[in-house]
């Protein structure tokens, strides 16, 4: 089955050098070869405010520069998120990103009886992808995966995205890292758009 994908690039340097950026284009090449429809955001290259006031995110309009992000992940059934662990969690500009994104009435909404939230982003699913300089088995088993099991539970999971499936990828400036083989693995699932 086609899918439509938008691959959010998390990575917050504007240079699009780091190994983030090759697993999307590797992903994406893939995606395209094999019949999927792919969309891209660089959250770098953005330009948006932080957001500093709960009645800001409450009420507060989002930044034109992220209305076309909204889009995309409105019309995309599949979302790749790939961005490097920093501080144990997503570097604060990726964090900042999905504050601004994921907005009262589109990544949730009231319920029509009024008794709670119903999820925005139902009948999506995602694969986060991230990159860090520790092994990931230390990260995921001794330190117990924390920012990213929460970001997956507490955004993702929230706004209704099932499943969330995550690909750690260890000591990427490791002398023995091989990156020809995560390259390849990328490929893989952009084929099959997983």
């Amino acid at each position: 089955m086609k899918k439509r994908i938008v691959i959010i690039q998390g990575h917050p340097s504007r240079e699009q050098t780091h190994f983030g950026h090759a697993l999307a284009a590797s992903y994406r090449n893939a995606a395209v070869a094999a019949g999927h429809e792919v969309r891209r955001t660089d959250i770098a290259l953005l330009d948006f405010p932080l957001l500093r006031e709960a009645e800001d995110w409450n009420k507060g309009t989002v930044p034109e520069t992220l209305r076309q992000a909204q889009a995309d992940i409105s019309w995309a059934d599949h979302l790749v998120i790939i961005y490097p662990l920093w501080t144990g969690t997503l570097p604060a500009l990726t964090k900042a990103y999905f504050e601004q994104v994921a907005r009262p009435g589109f990544a949730f909404k009231p319920r029509p009886d009024g008794k709670g939230l119903a999820p925005g982003w139902k009948g999506k699913s995602a694969r986060v992808v991230v990159t860090m300089g520790m092994p990931a088995f230390f990260y995921r088993w001794v330190q117990g995966g924390r920012g990213v099991r929460g970001f997956n539970r507490d955004l993702l999971g929230f706004c209704g995205v099932s499943p969330v499936r995550t690909t750690y990828i260890g000591q990427v400036e490791g002398k023995n890292f091989k990156p020809a083989l995560w390259l390849d693995r990328m490929s893989a699932l952009g084929t099959s758009a997983e």
